[in-house]
């Protein structure tokens, strides 16, 4: 099992998902005491999103991490005012948080373009700073990468998430024979017929006690943040992680993943879910389907098969349980349906939120109208 876990851990680590940069606007130019001349300002230093860059190529390609911004030129006799030094970018992955390294979010990049200052340049020397330049910004900072993605599969090791994620798209992830499947994060594209696109993750599995950084822990939990959805899977005959580990039926595992979620952070299990019920090609799988629909169905009368920590505050209603074999395709198109009714229905009700926000504030603006009149 330890040289299981090696394996698993140095391909996982091949990925790079948090990187920490020093970054520092350029300093200031030097003015001209004598003819009142001022220096340009320093260069400030940005992180740019584009869709050409990881954060592994950053770190391979600068392996100092030290990112500066040109210094302002100095005030002359020829010129007066001193140019503004050249900005410096840092190209990033979109999907990326920008933070201090106290933690503090300086911005996001949520779209290809997205920009985000991260060190402000030294103002040049003028008659207000005895025609003294200053020095620009420093500072470390964090690119935390998060994924974007319309659904996120859950689901503890050996469910079948990476086989699946193969039966509905175009995503091939590297998929190995022991428990750790996942060796890095996966994005699937489904195409449908009217040719809309839906993003899946497929993110490492799950191990118990993940919220507080076990396995991969927060590795896997971050990026589930940053998910519309979440598509739970569990094994229909149930799971096992280790000879040592307890054994958990199917109605054990979803409710453990719910609480594994919650304890990271309770928003989560507020998101919308389907659960993908796995592995149906398996003997006796149809009774055990029915045991936990019926399980779901009534969650607080069987609340006494879980142990007290694994309870979780409250109980998720999935929108969907689909039976599927991501081994032989059974109920794969089924599944897609049900994926796309749930995303076109969550946009519904989204765009009717914000029509009824505009009427309202429309309301507001012709009911301060007649008072004033």
């Amino acid at each position: 099992m330890v040289h299981i876990s090696r394996i698993s851990f140095r391909k996982y680590g091949n990925f790079v998902d948090n990187l920490r940069l020093y970054v520092r606007g350029g300093s200031g130019g030097m003015g001209l005491p004598r003819l009142g001349g001022q220096g340009g300002d320093g260069g400030n230093v940005w992180v740019v999103a584009t869709k050409s860059m990881t954060l592994k190529s950053i770190k391979d390609k600068y392996p100092h991490k030290r990112f500066v911004g040109e210094p302002g030129v100095n005030s002359s006799v020829r010129v007066l005012k001193g140019d503004k030094g050249k900005d410096k970018e840092i190209f990033a992955p979109v999907g990326i948080t920008v933070t201090s390294d106290e933690g503090k979010v300086l911005g996001h990049l949520n779209a290809e373009g997205d920009r985000v200052m991260v060190a402000k340049g030294g103002p040049g020397g003028s008659f207000y700073s005895a025609f003294q330049p200053s020095k620009g910004q420093a500072k470390h900072i964090r690119l935390d990468l998060k994924l974007i993605a319309d659904m996120g599969l859950v689901g503890f090791p050996n469910a079948g998430k990476s086989s699946l994620l193969t039966a509905m798209s175009n995503a091939t992830p590297q998929i190995a024979s022991y428990a750790f499947t996942t060796l890095k994060p996966e994005v699937g594209k489904l195409m449908y017929p009217d040719y809309k696109q839906i993003s899946i993750a497929d993110l490492p599995g799950l191990i118990e006690g993940a919220h507080i950084n076990k396995g991969m822990g927060h590795k896997f939990l971050k990026h589930v943040e940053r998910t519309k959805q979440l598509l739970f899977v569990v094994d229909v005959c149930g799971f096992q992680l280790a000879n040592k580990t307890p054994f958990r039926p199917a109605f054990e595992a979803v409710q453990l993943l719910t609480k594994e979620l919650e304890l990271y952070k309770e928003e989560l299990v507020l998101k919308p879910a389907l659960l993908v019920v796995n592995k149906m090609d398996l003997p006796s799988a149809e009774d055990k389907l029915q045991e936990l629909k019926e399980q779901l169905q009534n969650p607080d009368e069987f609340s006494d098969l879980l142990p007290d920590d694994m309870i979780p505050k409250n109980y998720i209603t999935f929108r969907h349980v689909v039976p599927v074999s991501a081994t032989n395709g059974f109920g794969i198109d089924h599944l897609k349906s049900c994926i796309r009714e749930s995303l076109d229905e969550e946009a519904a009700i989204a765009i009717k939120a914000i029509h009824q926000d505009r009427l309202q504030t429309l309301r507001n603006q012709l009911q301060g109208t007649f008072s004033l009149q």
